[in-house]
């Protein structure tokens, strides 16, 4: 153990008794956290342990209410982003920054664009995107590509050039691999190594256990806005680290599948030869009532188009959508959500997609369900208020009141939002996109029961997710998609890791129980 004054002398960063309340809820307590350069630091919590208000106040995002942070021994206090970005402390927050409007270079130097004759310096704007992107290890993505044109992966890649063309001390990044393929996740770890060799000091928090054990030097567990413990990383199980985020014994995280003959049952969503540019070929699938399927693969191989073409957002299909048995054509999402079909899509990305930020926690829990809620154009206030307290019930959603913008929520509770308010309308299908993406685990074990009560409800469940783990955990059935089709489905005990590895690489044979071709 270093001596106080050797720790002083290594130490680059250090917050001590910082504390910071919102109305009446403790965000932070008294929270400690030191930084040293040329490491990698964990932190790891629930959602709304205090994390994300820890590192907002190191990036001048906001300001705490007491305490004190140093900065090489000397005092600081940040009273803006930009201050903290001239000290050298930069963030990749879980919310994207980039203006989907504008080129990847332009978002690159955007903050201090490098100017000539008091015009911007195109050529080295772009010269310095360039630099960015490879140092970031994405060096394929084009500095003139509009934001808005790239998919989300990507974007979380300019989002880390971005950053590092900022050229830090110490970087933050806050589940920033959360939208990453895992091809895209093994460069950044290759990039966050190089960056601790070359002496930066970083802050990584994520909710994914892997990734903290092959990255981080040391870990701080967060638990209701106070630092509960700080150990060298490797030291703890991760049964133990769990039990110290959620302050309570860890229990098996997925509820137990029931055994269900439902062979002979009408499927509720089905499709035939779906087909659609070169993303989606020629899927045949089925799922029916009570069912929850999950959708596999490597990341990017026709899932998530899959998941917006039955919810009647793409053009263009070729193939059979059908309902209950019976061909049906669902032209738009508000056609799909109709009492008929009865269909919900919980989108991957919740901050842009699923939610309406700076509109209350009340309004955005409603608004699906309004045409329910309304008579004569008129809401039923009373109906209403009944809906959502059983929607708070149901999911445990954490929130100081109603009427409380659902951006302050933290993203456990944002993404319980998101499912609730698509559970005011009742659905029967449900579509899940990667929708515990950079959530606590406590939360998802809370969402992983949800489903199957959901299932056992009668509900038929479409469930994509990049996490093997949960495909495994959750689902009665596995579809594994390569290059836009199925390629094998997996059922019961035959789904396991070994199998889900080689149906996504599109390996034949070795894996008994796999099946090839497309499944009705």
């Amino acid at each position: 153990m270093l001596s106080e004054k050797t720790e002083t002398e290594t130490l680059l960063f250090r917050m001590e008794g910082i504390s910071k309340r919102y109305g009446g809820v403790r965000a932070l307590e008294k929270a400690e956290l030191s930084v040293a350069p040329g490491s990698i630091h964990a932190i790891l919590g629930e959602n709304g342990a205090g994390k994300s208000t820890l590192i907002k106040i190191m990036a001048g995002v906001v300001a705490p209410d007491e305490g004190r942070m140093t900065m090489q021994g000397r005092e600081v206090n940040f009273a803006s982003p930009a201050a903290a970005n001239q000290a050298g402390i930069v963030c990749i927050f879980q919310e994207l920054s980039l203006i989907p409007e504008l080129s990847v270079a332009d978002n690159i130097v955007i903050s201090d664009p490098p100017k000539r004759f008091g015009m911007i310096d195109r050529k080295a704007q772009r010269r310095i995107a360039e630099e960015a992107l490879a140092r970031a290890g994405a060096g394929d993505i084009h500095p003139s590509a509009l934001v808005k044109d790239l998919p989300l992966s990507r974007r979380q890649m300019v989002e880390i050039a971005k950053a590092l063309a900022r050229k830090p001390r110490i970087l933050i990044l806050d589940e920033a691999t959360s939208a990453l393929t895992a091809a895209d996740v093994s460069k950044v770890f290759a990039v966050l190594k190089r960056l601790r060799a070359e002496g930066l000091a970083l802050l990584y928090i994520s909710h994914r256990m892997n990734e903290i054990a092959e990255l981080a030097d040391e870990c701080t567990v967060f638990r209701n806005g106070r630092n509960v413990a700080t150990y060298a990383a490797g030291t703890k199980s991760d049964t133990e680290v769990v039990e110290m985020m959620i302050g309570r014994e860890y229990s098996h995280v997925f509820p137990p599948k029931p055994e269900r003959d439902g062979a002979d049952k009408t499927p509720v969503l089905e499709c035939k030869n779906l087909s659609w540019t070169d993303r989606l070929n020629d899927i045949s699938l089925s799922v029916r009532p009570g069912e929850v399927v999950g959708l596999g693969g490597l990341d990017g191989q026709g899932q998530r188009e899959l998941l917006l073409a039955f919810f009647g957002v793409l053009r263009g299909l070729s193939g059979e959508v059908l309902i209950d048995g019976k061909p049906v054509s669902i032209a738009s999402p508000a056609a799909a959500r109709q009492d008929g079909i009865g269909m919900a899509l919980i989108p991957e990305d919740r901050k842009t997609e699923g939610l309406m930020l700076p509109m209350t926690v009340r309004e955005n829990l409603s608004f699906s369900a309004l045409d329910r809620l309304s008579r004569g154009g008129i809401i039923d206030r009373a109906a209403e208020q009944r809906h959502i307290d059983d929607m708070i019930k149901l999911l445990a959603i954490k929130t100081a009141g109603l009427d409380i913008p659902v951006g302050a929520l933290s993203g456990g509770n944002q993404q319980k939002v998101v499912i609730a308010k698509w559970l005011m309308r009742g659905p029967r299908i449900i579509l899940l996109n990667d929708p515990t993406r950079g959530i606590d685990v406590g939360t998802k074990q809370e969402l992983y029961q949800l489903l199957r009560k959901l299932a056992d409800a009668g509900a038929a469940i479409l469930f994509y997710s990049t996490d093997y783990d949960e495909l495994i955990g959750c689902c009665d059935r596995v579809l594994v998609l390569y290059d836009g089709a199925v390629k094998r489905e997996l059922i019961g005990a035959e789904i396991t890791e070994r199998a889900l590895i080689a149906s996504a690489l599109n390996i034949h044979g070795g894996e008994a129980g796999m099946r090839q071709g497309a499944v009705a």
